[in-house]
């Protein structure tokens, strides 16, 4: 029997947002940064390229535009709901990155309590610890 695609909510997730400049994009919004020519500055992308971006995460409803300024007509970019709950995504791929794509991390992000933030994964029942180890795949009903 021939294998085909499995279907996935990681595959769907990453037609929307699977492409470096949508990431850092929402980093950037993140971050409090809402305007279109400071999100290009601070992530290094091409207007035309951002401007592609933004459309396809604001035709996906993970950001929305709004309008700042009537003559000439301009706009802020800003995360939705769906937006803001990628959050811990973003947390992840930093935590990641910190750990094996750089030599030093860039910065660190300190928690009100004052400790540095450290990305932790755990079941919201139980309390434990989640793992691939401690995962079974189970279809919906």
């Amino acid at each position: 029997m021939p294998l085909a695609p499995r279907p996935c909510s990681i595959a769907a997730a990453l037609d929307i947002l699977g492409e470096r400049w949508s990431l850092l994009a929402l980093r950037e919004m993140g971050y409090g940064v809402h305007r279109f020519a400071k999100i290009a500055g601070y992530t290094g992308a091409s207007r035309d390229i951002l401007a592609d971006r933004l459309r396809k995460l604001e035709d996906a409803g993970v950001v929305e535009r709004r309008q700042y300024s009537e003559h000439p007509p301009r706009y802020e970019y800003h995360l939705t709901r769906s937006g803001q709950e990628l959050f811990p995504v973003l947390m992840a791929l930093r935590a990641w990155g910190d750990r094996w794509a750089v030599d030093s991390p860039a910065l660190d992000l300190r928690h009100t309590c004052g400790e540095t933030v450290d990305v932790a994964l755990h079941c919201a029942h139980c309390g434990d610890p989640v793992t691939r180890e401690s995962l079974t795949p189970v279809r919906p009903r």
